[in-house]
């Protein structure tokens, strides 16, 4: 979010955030309805013509564009609409589209964040009032919302990710596990950007999860080193040199990310490094895509993004010793560790 103008009124400045649900619902529907793709992938249309291809209301579909257009979403060209390459990111079609984080934001994360007042009241998310029952377990019980959550997942490995690991070398090792890695498209970045063609990996998630790496790794040329293992990382880990941890402790509370941290250093041998991806939450006012994430983690699991000093407890309290903090030039960082 950007800083704030004030240049205009205090009331001004609060009345467009308290609208901003209206704009995100509009890029939700625009993008769900296939508008964005559509003049992505052939050019300027008509309202009339662009109503018909997407079974929209016309008079709806026109106040939907004119709203979205002075935000630089589209434009108009005489009496033709053209997406801008701000709107284009919501094609379907575009290559660094962001169609699957629109989508899966309507229907996994924007309705049940509308229970974000029983959060701030009992602690517990969100998501457990307006699902009544834990956010991954009602996402796992209906195929098209898990289809969803994995679109979404794919477009923050393209998109948000894209780039971190441009420059790096993972350390000594020869054994990389990726633990919650799902469908492997993270090690397969790493290890094809590694340079060690004699590095093997693991690739462990839940069962009915980590299925969908064979598939990833084959794509990859690596299912000849790379073994995909099912299993819980709250109960046992495989032992590895080098375990990467992506993007998940933000999903969990301290007390499981703790119980996470811990199932890792019972199979770690000592010098065992551990990489942790995440974003890490700056002090100051200053805005940062991770201060945003966090209220998403609050609302619908319960975790929360972490300050580097929060990283280190957490670590230090599981065995590990934070040794240094990567930039790269994604939001997220590399948290390397030693197991001690």
């Amino acid at each position: 979010m950007a800083q704030v103008d004030e240049s205009l009124p205090p009331t001004v400045v609060m009345a467009r955030m308290l609208d901003g649900f209206l704009l995100s619902q509009a890029l939700f529907v625009l993008a769900e309805s296939g508008v964005a793709t559509i003049l992505e992938q052939e050019g300027p249309q008509t309202v009339a013509a662009l109503a018909e291809r997407s079974g929209s209301d016309a008079d709806a579909l026109a106040r939907l564009i004119r709203t979205v257009t002075q935000h630089g979403v589209f434009r108009t060209e005489g009496d033709k609409v053209a997406v801008t390459p701000l709107g284009a990111t919501l094609s379907e079609k575009h290559p660094q589209s962001m169609y699957g984080i629109a989508v899966g934001g309507m229907h996994l994360h924007y309705r049940a964040v509308a229970e974000l007042g029983h959060t701030l009241r009992t602690g517990e998310p969100a998501s457990l009032k307006y699902f009544g029952k834990p956010y991954f377990d009602h996402v796992a019980g209906n195929p098209e919302l898990a289809a969803l959550f994995g679109q979404a997942m794919a477009v923050f490995v393209k998109t948000l990710r894209a780039g971190m690991f441009d420059g790096y070398r993972l350390p000594e090792g020869e054994t990389v596990a990726d633990l919650g890695g799902g469908n492997g498209a993270v090690l397969a970045d790493l290890l094809g950007q590694d340079g060690h063609g004699d590095r093997r990996g693991i690739v462990f998630d839940l069962p009915d999860v980590v299925e969908a790496a064979h598939a990833t790794l084959s794509a990859a040329q690596l299912s000849d080193r790379v073994e995909v293992v099912g299993g819980s990382f709250f109960n046992e880990v495989p032992r590895a040199d080098i375990y990467l941890l992506s993007w998940v402790l933000h999903d969990w509370n301290d007390e499981d990310a703790a119980k996470i941290l811990k199932s890792v250093a019972a199979a770690a041998p000592a010098g065992a490094r551990l990489l942790v991806l995440e974003e890490i939450v700056p002090g100051g006012d200053a805005p940062h895509h991770a201060k945003d994430m966090d209220l998403v983690m609050l609302s619908l699991l319960g975790g929360k993004e972490r300050a580097e000093d929060e990283f280190r407890v957490l670590l230090d309290e599981a065995g590990f010793d934070l040794e240094r903090v990567v930039p790269t030039p994604s939001p997220m960082v590399i948290i390397e560790a030693v197991k001690r």
